[in-house]
């Protein structure tokens, strides 16, 4: 078995359509059949954007849209790997050569950084090849982490082959590591959902140590996903990273105004934990220490009492060293305050009030005003998406993924969601001046899924 708990599960193929129809293209393609498959769900993140990776909480949950792959190993070194989209090129390589381009966001690539993460952590230098075929039903760019759950889904699958064990939440910080071979700065939130979500809660995951906590959801309102069908690729683009960067740079200007030993902080959360403050508080220290007009590189550097070269060689990353303005002020409030959004949520749903739905709706819309306003990772689309949601019964809305594009998530009371989908359908999809491709208008309730599983045939 290759993770602990029930992580393999026998199935019969021929009662599972997607499943069959994936082992006969798999036949069509390399003339054999698959040993087994591997599942990796996407997630939406309810609440609790752009903070993993300043290490605070986020409360995620696993979507029913997954990853799949129908694997076989074979006795070459050859790795082969093809994709039931035939937007997606095949692709083959040696699998004790894997070469990774961070230049170039290829889907194989993903894979690529599962297969690479399990070798390395094994320290392997003679693997086995595989014929894969990859079929994906999470709509891609879109902030439900499509990539993430690739890459997952490589790791789990590599890890079988070899026919090797770790737990769900070392799998999950392997390939949090191993998707950063292709030049994404994440935090872990991903992997993590993918690996430990269960069917029916979401979770609480909170990091260093990696561990998740179920966060029962209201029985009266569902959850709704809706794609702006503006896509963002997190790796094409250096919005993402320069926000990694931002909080980074705040984290040791609000230590160095703190007298902390500055240069050993990376994250927002190590400040608060060595103050031993409360999140309020950080937001009142953060009013205190940095101004909102953004900082160059020079006001940085003479604030820490370093030079432009130590800046760009021991703190900045490649894709940030041309970077101008750094608003530095604007990004930790975000953090701080989302931090804060996300405690507060799980409490209402453990407190359960009567006015539960309204009041989580409202720690959304604070947390979608943030996200527009002080992090800057909504677009046109996405806010204009956002209102008419809520104009048609979402209690709240907000941006969810990496934003710049991507899907909204919204609360909904349950007996209004026949309407509200309907009216969302129309308002923003049906549009006579929106030429959006049908398979790209994604309007879904969802419920929280599953983890990444193995299956055999039974």
């Amino acid at each position: 078995m290759a993770t602990e708990g029930s992580a393999t599960r026998r199935i019969q193929v021929a009662e599972h359509p997607r499943l069959l129809k994936l082992k006969e293209m798999f036949n069509s393609k390399f003339g054999s059949i698959p040993k087994f498959y591997v599942r990796a769900p996407g997630r939406v993140n309810i609440i609790g954007e752009h903070i993993d990776y300043c290490g605070y909480s986020v409360l995620p949950m696993a979507v029913e849209q997954d990853m799949l792959i129908a694997v076989e190993p074979v006795k070459t070194h050859t790795l082969q790997l093809a994709n039931t989209n035939p937007l997606y090129p095949d692709f083959s390589t040696n699998a004790n050569n894997i070469q990774i381009d961070k230049t170039k966001p290829l889907w194989h690539n993903y894979f690529l950084c599962g297969f690479k993460g399990i070798q390395e952590h094994f320290g392997l230098s003679n693997l086995t090849g595989m014929n894969c075929l990859v079929d994906g039903n999470i709509p891609p760019s879109s902030g439900l982490s499509s990539s993430s759950a690739l890459v997952c889904c490589a790791g789990l699958v590599t890890l079988t082959v070899l026919g090797m064990n770790l737990s769900k939440v070392e799998l999950a910080e392997i390939c949090a590591k191993s998707e950063r071979y292709i030049g994404t700065e994440g935090g872990g939130m991903d992997q993590s959902i993918s690996f430990l979500a269960e069917e029916g809660t979401a979770k609480l995951i909170e990091f260093s140590p990696l561990r998740a906590t179920d966060v029962k959801l209201p029985s009266g309102a569902v959850f709704v996903i809706a794609n702006s069908c503006v896509e963002m690729n997190k790796a094409a683009t250096s919005h993402f990273n320069i926000r990694v960067m931002e909080c980074r740079l705040a984290a040791k200007l609000l230590a160095k105004h703190k007298s902390l030993q500055w240069d050993k902080v990376l994250r927002l959360e190590e400040v608060q934990a060595k103050l031993g403050v409360s999140l309020e508080e950080m937001l009142l220290v953060t009013e205190e220490a940095l101004h909102s007009e953004p900082y160059s590189p020079e006001e940085i550097c003479r604030y820490l009492g370093i030079s432009l070269e130590e800046l760009r060689t021991q703190i900045l990353s490649p894709s940030t060293q041309d970077v101008l303005a750094f608003k530095l002020y604007q990004r930790a409030k975000h953090v701080f305050s989302e931090a804060a959004r996300v405690l507060q949520f799980k409490k209402i749903c453990e407190e359960a009030p009567d006015n539960m739905v309204q009041l989580l709706g409202e720690l959304m819309n604070q947390s979608h005003m943030s996200c527009r306003d002080m992090y800057e990772c909504s677009c046109p689309e996405l806010d204009q998406l956002v209102d008419i949601c809520r104009k048609f019964g979402a209690q709240g809305s907000r941006l969810t993924g990496a934003g710049w594009g991507g899907c909204t998530v919204s609360i909904v009371p349950a007996d209004k969601l026949p309407s509200f989908l309907a009216n969302v359908r129309e308002s923003y999809y049906q549009r006579s001046d929106r030429s959006l491709a049908p398979e790209k208008q994604s309007l879904f309730a969802t419920k929280p899924g599953g983890g990444a599983l193995v299956f055999l045939e039974a």
